[in-house]
């Protein structure tokens, strides 16, 4: 059995493991534990272990953002990313969702199609030559 639900301080080290699996390093850390701190934090639990995580904000112009979808690789393509975004999207307090990936990340872009993401925009020279792709979905927001 797996569910989401949010991050609390006892699980800040398995995250940043799993972050640092997945970039190498431990630059986001103090992010992750922001997000963590400030409820903005939701994981994936499966019965043995935590398989993913998803870092939101609320001060994209005025509507949410989901800044971060990370999922451990051994635990990838089974629906964990998917699973995260769509009870984030049940529970984003404004209409619209917003979320980006890097041009070269077409596992991402891919995902975004599925959940029924559209192409919102796109922001050069943040990484050198992989333009930022900005997609967006209504939502139902949560009063």
């Amino acid at each position: 059995m797996s569910h989401i639900k949010e991050a609390r301080m006892e699980h800040l080290q398995v995250l940043c493991t799993i972050d640092q699996e997945v970039i190498g390093d431990a630059s986001r850390t103090e992010e992750i534990q922001q997000a963590i701190e400030e409820k903005r934090c939701l994981l994936y639990q499966s019965t043995d272990n935590i398989a993913g995580f998803l870092l939101f904000t609320n001060d994209f112009f005025g509507y949410s953002f989901i800044s971060l979808v990370i999922v451990k690789p051994s635990e990838r393509r089974k629906g964990v990313a998917s699973a995260l975004m769509k009870a984030y999207m049940q529970m984003a307090k404004t209409s619209k969702v917003f979320s980006s990936t890097n041009q070269s990340n077409k596992r991402m872009q891919q995902l975004f199609h599925n959940l029924g993401f559209v192409k919102s925009g796109v922001i050069d020279n943040l990484d050198e030559g992989d333009p930022e792709i900005i997609y967006m979905k209504q939502a139902s927001p949560q009063a």
